[in-house]
């Protein structure tokens, strides 16, 4: 299960963070005739990925090279790292305020799937996982976490490659055939197809199924509590 958009509400201080923080690059760089970033930019080339893979999409998408620079570079330095590094800053104080909340639908099935006896692992690209599940109280909920300190300690391509979802599989000690992958975003359906699992499913809180659809979902459901009795 992925974290952001289908157990905890954080997409829209994710989308607020990268909007602030792009949009003030963009019109440093470019004026007041720059070409702000909107919600599409943010579902296509952003969501569900990791932070400095979002950066290099979205920097890509308008044409813009900016040097990776190092992985420590202040939030300041215009470069991949750096930009980053200034997004998770807006985030983390978004973030502070507002507070993470959780979808009611993924609480209720993950007890359901768990009196099931199903293995459960949460995903996220966010090296902010723990933090974030922490916080709304739910990180002993998982037998597994796969995150953005995962994949960087572990050298795990990101989503759309299926390299995250694999790895929860060997945490698991499940094979790819027993197991179920529920996104929200583009770029986790696209992995979940990629790493040929039998059942890739697209949880569409925001409008976004046809897209979903699109991009390979087995089935799209609004509220997860849809599949109570369906999977096993």
């Amino acid at each position: 299960m992925d974290m952001d958009g289908v157990i905890t509400q954080t997409t829209e201080i994710h989308t607020e963070a990268w909007k602030r923080m792009f949009d003030d690059f963009l019109q440093n760089e470019y004026g007041p005739d720059f070409k702000p970033l909107a919600i599409e930019d943010y579902k296509e080339f952003i969501d569900g990925i990791s932070r400095f893979d979002g950066v290099r999409n979205f920097l890509k998408s308008r044409n813009i090279e900016l040097p990776e620079g190092l992985e420590d570079d202040d939030s300041e330095k215009k470069t991949v790292y750096g930009l980053g590094r200034r997004k998770n800053h807006i985030f983390l104080k978004l973030l502070e305020k507002r507070g993470a909340t959780k979808y009611e639908d993924a609480l209720e099935m993950i007890d359901y799937w768990k009196k099931k006896g199903m293995k459960l692992a949460v995903i996220s690209a966010s090296r902010n996982c723990k933090h974030i599940l922490n916080s709304v109280g739910i990180l002993d909920l998982f037998d597994a976490r796969v995150d953005g300190i995962t994949q960087k300690e572990e050298n795990l391509k990101g989503k759309p490659e299926p390299d995250i979802f694999l790895r929860a599989c060997k945490l698991l000690e499940v094979s790819v055939g027993q197991a179920i992958v529920i996104e929200d975003a583009r770029a986790g359906i696209r992995a979940g197809k990629k790493g040929q699992f039998p059942l890739v499913i697209g949880v569409d809180r925001y409008g976004d199924g046809e897209n979903l659809k699109e991009a390979g979902a087995d089935m799209v459901v609004g509220n997860l509590c849809e599949l109570k009795g369906q999977l096993i």
